[in-house]
Order: C-alpha cells, then structure tokens, then sequence
C-alpha cells in the first residue's frame, strides 16, 4: 500500500510510503525538487525522522549525464549528479503479482531530456527491496553512471566514523568468502568537519569495484553495513555476472551507500539512450534487518534468512531444486582433466558402489594431445585417442548401466587461439579491442550477443546432449577476458562486457528451456562468479577450487550468506591415504550442502568406503530439510584460520550444525570440547549425532538449552547434528 504523508512544513513536498509488512520505503517527491529515497526499514524498527532524514537523501535514480556531470560537488564518487537533481515525479503505480508488491515511479527532466521508470520490488514477509529503472531519453544522451541504488542517512545521528561497520568478503580462488569487518574510520572515512562550512562532506567514499568479467574473484558482489548502536544491518548486493562498484561516503553530516553497474571512470563504460533506445540499469537488492536482542550473531542469521529467501523466490525454477542429486566429479585431486577409458572406468564403479547419484567427467574428455588441450579448445568433440574401443559413449553407457546419470564439463564461452573455430567463426562473434581480437592465456572470447556465436554453443550442447543422453553440464570460465569489447565498432568496451554477461545468462536459461531437466551447473576458477545473477539462473554453482580437505570448512560455512545452500557445490574430497576421522572431517563439510564428492575414491578400502556410504546417506535425511534452511552461525562467520568452527542451517525446528575442529595457528593443539552458543534459540530435548555414527557421544545440550557442548576426539575431526529448537 502506498502512502502520501505531509510534506515538510518549509517546502512544497510529499512523501510517497512503500512497502509490504516487514520492510517499507518513504520518497520524498514535490513539483521543485527530485523526488528522493529518504529512508528504507524494517517495520519492527521505529519509525524513521523523514523530516530529519530528507537533507542527505539522495535520488531514486542516480545519474549523471556526459557534458553535464555533477552538481555541488567534485571528486570521484557517484552522487549528485546534475540530471538526477533535475529529475521530478511524472507519475506512480502500485502492482501486485502474487505475493510480490511492485511500486513503478515514473521520472523526467528537461536539461537532457532523461525519463525513466524506477521499480521496486517486495515479497510478503521479507525485508528485502530490490530495484533497477530502465533509463531511455528524448534525444540522444551518454550517461556516466546510473543506479536506482543510493539510500542515505545510515549515519543519522550517530558518531558514524566509529559507529558504522562495514563488512565485505574477500573472494579470492580456493579461499572464497572471506568476510571481515572495520569501522568506516578504519577504512579511511572520517568526518572532516567542512559541513560546518557550507560544503556537502568530505568527497572522500569507501569504494568496492569489481572489473572484468569475473565478477567475485577479488571480492563478493554484496555487503553489509552495521550499526554499532542499535545492531540494525543493512546488506546489499549487485546483480550481475560482469562489473560492478559499491560505494559509502558522508555527505551533509549522515552516510550513504551507492551500488551500482559498470560507469565511465571504473569501467569504460557509456550508458547510451535516446529515442528509441533505453538502458535496464543493474538490478541491486537491498536487505534491512533490526539488531536481534540476543546479539550480532543472531542478527547475521536474520540477514542470511532474508537473502536466502529472497534469493529462492527470484531464481528459475528447475526440479533439481528438488531432486538434490549427489554428484561425483572425477577433476578434484582426482583424474585433474587426464580423463582415459581406463582411469574413468574405476571411479565409476567407485562412485556408484558409494551412491553416487550423478558421475561428471571434467575437463579433458575433447583432448587428443594428452595435455595441449588448453589453447586448443572450442570444437568440444570427444577424443578418440583417450577412449579406445568404442569412445566416450562407451563409458557414459557405463555410468547409465550402473544407475548414475552421465554429465560433462564444458567451457563454452572460450575458444583457444589454436581451435579450428578461431577461424571459422566470424571476427564480430569474438572479443575485440581496437582492431585486434582479445586474447588471454591463449584462449579467444566468445561474444554471445552475436548469432553465430551462440548458434556455435546452441549446436554444441544439442549435440552432446542428444549423443550422449547427458543429464548435467559444468560450466566452467577460467579466464578473466579483461574491461569488455568494442565489438569492432568503436562502443564503449564496459558496454561489450555487461551486454555480454546478460546474453550468456539469457543462453544459458535458453539450454534448459530447450532441455527440460537439464542441470547446468556454473563455474568459473572456483567461485569467481558467485553473484546473484547468476544464481537466479543456474540451479547450482561450484564454491570454489580449493584441494585442500583441511581448507575447505571455512568456505563451506560462510558460502550460505551469499547463495542458497541447495545451489552450493562443495567439494567433499576423499581417498585410501586418510584416516576415518580425515574422511568424516571432508566429507560433513559438504554435508549442508550439495555434495560434490570428488577425490581417488578408488583407492578405499571397505571400512573407508562405508564410512562414505554413511555420509551420504545422513546427506540424503537431511538435503529435502536443508533445501527449505535459513543460515545459521552460532560462532559468527568463520575467519580462514579459526580452529572451531560451526555451520548451522535452519528447518522450522530442525536445527542441523556442523562443527569441525581443526589444528591451531603454529600447529598447536585445541581444547577438545566447545561450548556452541545458540543465539535466540532454545533446545528441547538433546542432541542425535547424524555423522559419523562414532561420535554419538560427542555432544550434549547445556546452560539450560541455550547451548550445546561438543567433544571431538582430533584436531582434524567433524560431526554432523540435529536437535530441536524454539525461539527464545
């Protein structure tokens, strides 16, 4: 329901309130100023000082214009664009669709002719608002930057520069989400005092860019600012699979956040409109949580909630969200893309023997050079040399005889400079800058905006899909092309690049429309691209490369705040060489999550093999529960080195924790019991050992249910549990 509320006593000004039941939105809107987003929150909270808010609250559409730029200010931040202050409200629409509240607010001004609509978006019952604005133009104009994304006054009243935390994760290849935190003053951002003086602020900003076209390798593509004071979060996150660039500055004494698409200064980019042609702007989310009474950790999980579920009702539906097939994929410290007939065939029978519901052959399958495939791929036809005697259809026969359904990997938006396809696709349906094709590690780009690239890919997969009944294909990207195309015309590279990224999601949705049932897994050097784009697409995306078992918790555990634990490939990698407590430990980390079960598993012996046997039937319990999850972390989000840690996932009240207990910083030894928190929670009853069945002595609830205490016998050991719970 929206709204209209009395405007300011000194100004001809309304406020427009949006929203559903847990989260509501105020605009501010009059016929002489822009209207503004003046204050998102969470219906629980108080209700928010419009009136003292309104002086540092920012444009539903910030935007600036080539040749006209900003106004009022200088420097390198993306606000107060001189077109965003000229904008005013033309009209206003509220939709519903299902359990979904859409507000559409129409904008226009007349120095360069921009009009708009700005939409927002909101399920019943969660405290996320997602908005994006498709931006067009009466006559031609170049836009610089354009987000619907700069919410102000998250510092209203506060010391800002100590009383707001910002965290952000860390993403690098095979040690993905790692989250930390620091004060805005710690990051560099303090209060210089010249508002005293007349000025706007500082024009300093906190600044998170992505560029090129992996867009989480060096950091996820969301965060999450505290208030210190109150506990209250507010967490963002854009969506999209290319460039992105977060921002936090101060500005009239109170801070504002800013995400955004790719711009002109961080990404050359040049959003182009005019009659006829319009720009969708990079749709970015943003969640708002209270601070929970029973502390951060608690609040985390309230966030991680909100995400989860509004990731869920946003993504493609797809019955793998369902079925939750375990998957065996012969790369990671297995076959490491030299599959043959021979090394094949053994973890077949291994994988199927465990209960592997799926075996995916990775890389390697197309070379007949026996390692020179890298620069020479892009034909995707199967090797004869690797596979005598009747070819690789022989062995995925193999793998459909004993029950598991046959997958590939496949990197498809990459052709090697060395590929027959370099040269008999056209130029245009590559990546080019300035005359010249773009190369990277040997390997060409596919630019899938054009026909004959994607009807390349489009004959590719019909033909491996209808030759070899596959049920799976791992999509895998281990290049980052670099800022984008010119596509041989002159456009603005960024423009090549963001075009690019939307077409292959579009392709790849396409591929399963195509083939019902399908499962598309996407990949890229681990988890480079772990954005929400992608996540609304493919129904499940590999973490990360990581080979290290002793490594991977961390990774696992932290993963759920940025995708939902049923789209999470983790990497559960065993052998001959572990101990029955090694192998517990890599294989609960994949537990509350998809398992990718990966690893020599030929080389078990039988007490090893029904060790996994154990595993992935306590996984097949609990996959249906943990698909219906909300985060937990009673320890808060783990650190890379932390020696405890805990990872919990939610089911009504079903809680399911997995604690591991790993060596100390130096190699020294941990304490062999832990005291596990539940924050909010209470427990009734006590605690049943799920994983492995030795330890079912090994943890026990205590502090009158508001803990559970946990006795691991090793420095590398792991345990899966349930125990109910109710709210406190």
């Amino acid at each position: 329901m929206t709204v209209t509320l009395p405007g300011l006593p000194d100004a001809d000004e309304q406020y427009l309130e949006w929203g559903n039941d847990v989260v509501r939105l105020a605009v501010a809107h009059g016929p002489d100023a822009a209207p503004r987003l003046v204050a998102l929150w969470h219906t629980s909270e108080a209700r928010p000082d419009l009136a003292g808010l309104r002086r540092s609250a920012l444009p539903v559409l910030e935007v600036a214009v080539l040749g006209d730029g900003r106004t009022g200010t200088a420097g390198k931040r993306h606000v107060d664009g001189a077109a965003a202050q000229r904008l005013r409200l033309t009209g206003h629409r509220e939709l519903r669709d299902g359990n979904v509240s859409r507000l559409e607010l129409d904008v226009a001004e007349d120095g360069t002719g921009l009009r708009a609509t700005v939409a927002y978006e909101a399920a019943d019952g969660i405290p996320v608002v997602r908005s994006r604005a498709r931006v067009t133009a009466v006559r031609e104009a170049v836009l610089d930057h354009a987000t619907t994304s700069a919410l102000g006054g998250l510092g209203h009243g506060a010391r800002w520069e100590n009383d707001l935390g910002v965290w952000q994760a860390a993403n690098p290849w095979s040690g993905e989400f790692r989250w930390h935190r620091a004060t805005l003053a710690e990051r560099g951002l303090v209060d210089v005092g010249m508002v005293r003086y007349g000025q706007i602020g500082s024009k300093n900003r906190v600044a998170l860019t992505s560029t090129g076209a992996w867009s989480t390798s060096e950091h996820l593509a969301q965060g999450i600012v505290e208030d210190t004071r109150t506990g209250r979060m507010v967490a963002w996150q854009a969506e999209t699979n290319g460039a992105w660039h977060a921002e936090l500055g101060d500005r009239y004494g109170d801070v504002y956040l800013l995400v955004t698409g790719p711009t002109a200064a961080e990404h050359q980019w040049a959003g182009r409109v005019g009659p006829g042609t319009s720009f969708d702007t990079v749709p970015v989310g943003l969640a708002v949580v209270p601070g929970h009474p029973h502390g951060r950790t608690a609040t985390l999980g309230a966030l991680g909630a909100a995400l989860t579920a509004d990731r869920r009702r946003q993504r493609r539906a797809h019955p793998d969200h369902d079925r939750l097939p375990v998957v065996y994929n012969d790369f990671l410290n297995g076959l490491m893309s030299d599959p043959t007939t021979d090394r094949v065939l053994p973890l077949v029978e291994a994988a199927a023997d465990l209960g592997a519901e799926c075996y995916v052959i990775d890389a390697g399958w197309y070379d007949d050079e026996f390692g020179g495939w890298w620069d020479s791929v892009g034909a995707w036809q199967p090797s004869t040399n690797r596979f005598p005697g009747g070819g690789l259809g022989t062995v995925i026969d193999r793998i459909r005889d004993l029950g598991m359904q046959p997958g590939l990997w496949l990197e498809p938006e990459v052709v090697g400079e060395r590929s027959p396809v370099a040269r008999t696709l056209p130029p245009e349906a590559f990546f080019q800058r300035d005359g010249h094709r773009v190369t990277e590690w040997g390997r060409h780009q596919l630019d899938l905006r054009h026909p004959a690239a994607r009807a390349h890919l489009d004959g590719v997969v019909d033909r491996l899909v209808e030759d070899f009944g596959l049920a799976y294909l791992k999509l895998d990207y281990n290049v980052d092309i670099g800022p984008g195309t010119d596509a041989g015309t002159g456009q603005p590279v960024g423009n090549g690049l963001l075009e690019h990224g939307r077409a292959m999601l579009s392709w790849v949705a396409a591929v399963m429309d195509r083939h019902p049932g399908l499962v598309v897994e996407g990949c890229a050097a681990g988890g480079s691209r772990t954005d929400a784009a992608g996540g609304a697409v493919f129904p499940i995306q590999s973490l990360t490369d990581q080979q290290d078992f002793r490594l991977m918790p961390p990774v696992a555990a932290a993963a759920p705040l940025a995708i939902a634990p049923e789209q999470a490939g983790v990497w559960a990698s065993v052998d001959g060489a572990m101990t029955a407590e090694e192998i517990a430990f890599s294989l609960v980390t994949a537990l509350l999550s998809r398992v990718h079960l990966a690893g020599r598993i030929d080389t078990l012996d039988a007490g090893q093999r029904e060790i996994v046997r154990q595993a992935l039937a306590a996984h097949r319990d609990v996959r249906r529960a943990t698909a219906r999850s909300v985060p937990v972390w009673p320890l808060g989000l783990p650190g890379w080195r932390d020696p405890w840690i805990v990872q919990g996932a939610r089911d009504d009240a079903d809680l399911y924790l997995a604690v591991w207990r790993r060596p100390a910083v130096g190699g020294g030894q941990t304490e062999e019991a832990l005291r596990v928190p539940l924050p909010g929670l209470s427990a009734a009853g006590g605690v049943e050992v799920l994983f492995p069945t030795w330890g079912s002595q090994a943890a026990a609830v205590v502090d009158g249910g508001t803990a559970v205490e946990v006795k691991l016998p090793a420095p590398l050991s792991a345990r899966l549990l349930r125990l109910q719970v109710t709210d406190r």
